[in-house]
Formats: C-alpha cells, structure tokens, sequence
C-alpha cells in the first residue's frame, strides 16, 4: 500500500522559512507529478506547487519567487523550501503524487506563520 508522509511544518514568523519533505512508502511506479496543495481554514484546497518526472514546474501566482519544489526520482521524495512566508500561507499542506492511473494524497502537515 502507497503511503505519504509530510513532515516539516510547524509555526514560523512572517518573514521566515520552512523546508517541508513529502517521503513515499511502498510500492509505486511511474510516478509523473508529485506536487504540493494547501488548504486555509474555511477555504478550498489548492495547488501550491507541481514538478513532473523531467523537473518541469509549475506554481501557484501567489507563491512564486518564494517557494521552491523539487524531488528525488530515486527516493520518490518531494520537498517544498518556504522563504519569506506570510501569514495567508498558514494552512495544512498536502503532498501529491499521480501516477498514469492513481493519485495518492498525505495526511498533511500544518503551517502556521504568524504576524
């Protein structure tokens, strides 16, 4: 059984960083995009960040030139490095990843930033 794990949140100041790390557990294979959502209180969920097999990434306006993702093919791992976090970033942020046929979901990890 495929298994995600976030880890890495926390509470942080405006202004500051957090690297959160996505770990993969199980058997899966040709895995395409692994990516990142986030979901406010009282708000949808939505796409934070995506980066497909071959490193094509792709942001959501709101956290570009702050946020970065990246992966290990080899360990089927997605990491999402925060800077210059802002208070309407506090949320429980999901890690992703589909494959040709599944799409499998963490637990999510909660961010809070505060002002």
């Amino acid at each position: 059984q495929v298994q995600l794990v976030e880890s890495g949140g926390g509470l942080v100041q405006a202004g500051g960083s957090l690297r959160l790390s996505c770990a993969t557990s199980g058997s899966v294979f040709s895995i395409r995009t692994m990516g990142w959502y986030r979901q406010a209180p009282g708000k949808q969920r939505e796409l934070v960040a995506t980066i497909t097999r071959g490193g094509t990434t792709n942001y959501a306006d709101s956290v570009k030139g702050r946020f970065t993702i990246s992966r290990d093919n080899v360990k089927n791992a997605v990491y999402l490095q925060m800077n210059s976090l802002k208070p309407e970033d506090t949320a429980v942020y999901y890690c992703y990843l589909a494959t040709m046929s599944y799409a499998y979901w963490g637990q999510g990890t909660q961010v809070t930033v505060s002002s």
